[in-house]
């Protein structure tokens, strides 16, 4: 029995806390080739776009910090001045089975701003890229070339790479669970000598699903701005690795869905 499986036998009541995520091993074919040429359908990290056919392709119409010190202030800006989206994730749905969707999707397309922003969440601090969740039919989809962005930080540009799913059951962060279990979870590990943060608690890596971390904050809770439903972890988007990519001080992003419809605008959170 892995000490998971025995954590979880161990302690009434924490099976239900177990939720179930993908974790996506992105890599990058040597020598900088595209990672996945034999099936451009197949979900991956950045690379080639995929748009319906005749739809315009998304933009950011938001003003970026870094971008205050080069460019005058000014009354709104023309459609024309918009920066183009970045594809950051391709997820196809038997890849990640337990995500929810609208009916009749089978793809997850996450594109994002390759900016830093600080006004895209009320009253929620939050400085970096903003992130949007299209979900679509794969069928639907034709080879597109969005336009480059007018304006990118580097370290939001995702090399492209394929991705190796790997389906488990995730436990929570210590910050996640009720008091009584997060001390029944801590005395476990310690009577086997191991930590639960460490080495049972929440998976680590790009992952979809499961639990986020709260290793650099103690746990905000991330609420719709639509509805005000408590949001549930979608996607981290780790630093480093072979995407190369750097989100908040080199840690992690975090994207969260609304339970009561995951067309609402995301939640965000850096960690």
């Amino acid at each position: 029995m892995t000490d998971t499986a025995a954590l979880v036998a161990a302690v009434p009541g924490l099976a239900r806390h177990l939720r179930p995520a993908t974790l996506l091993h992105p890599y990058a074919a040597p020598g900088g080739a595209p990672a996945d040429p034999g099936d451009p359908g197949a979900s991956r990290i950045g690379g080639p776009a995929q748009w319906p056919t005749g739809e315009p392709w998304p933009h950011c119409t938001a003003r970026h910090p870094e971008e205050e010190d080069v460019l005058p202030r000014r009354t709104p800006e023309p459609p024309a001045a918009a920066t183009a989206l970045v594809p950051l994730a391709r997820i196809r749905a038997e890849d990640a089975p337990h995500l929810p969707r609208p009916h009749g999707t089978d793809l997850l397309q996450v594109l994002w701003c390759p900016n830093d922003h600080d006004d895209i969440q009320g009253e929620r601090y939050y400085y970096g890229p903003a992130v949007e969740l299209h979900w679509q039919r794969a069928a639907d989809l034709a080879p597109a070339t969005p336009p480059p962005p007018r304006h990118s930080a580097p370290e939001y540009l995702p090399r492209p790479c394929a991705v190796r799913p790997e389906q488990l059951l995730d436990l929570p962060d210590r910050d996640d669970l009720p008091p009584e279990l997060a001390r029944a979870v801590e005395e476990f590990a310690e009577r086997r000598g191991i930590g639960y943060q460490r080495d049972l608690g929440r998976a680590d890596g790009w992952k979809l699903g499961g639990w986020p971390s709260w290793h650099l904050t103690d746990l905000v809770p991330v609420d719709c701005g639509r509805c005000g439903a408590r949001m549930a972890h979608l996607l981290t988007v780790e630093s480093g690795g072979d995407p190369d990519l750097s989100v908040g001080r080199h840690g992690e992003l975090h994207v969260f869905a609304c339970p009561v419809d995951v067309t609402h605008p995301v939640g965000l959170d850096l960690q």
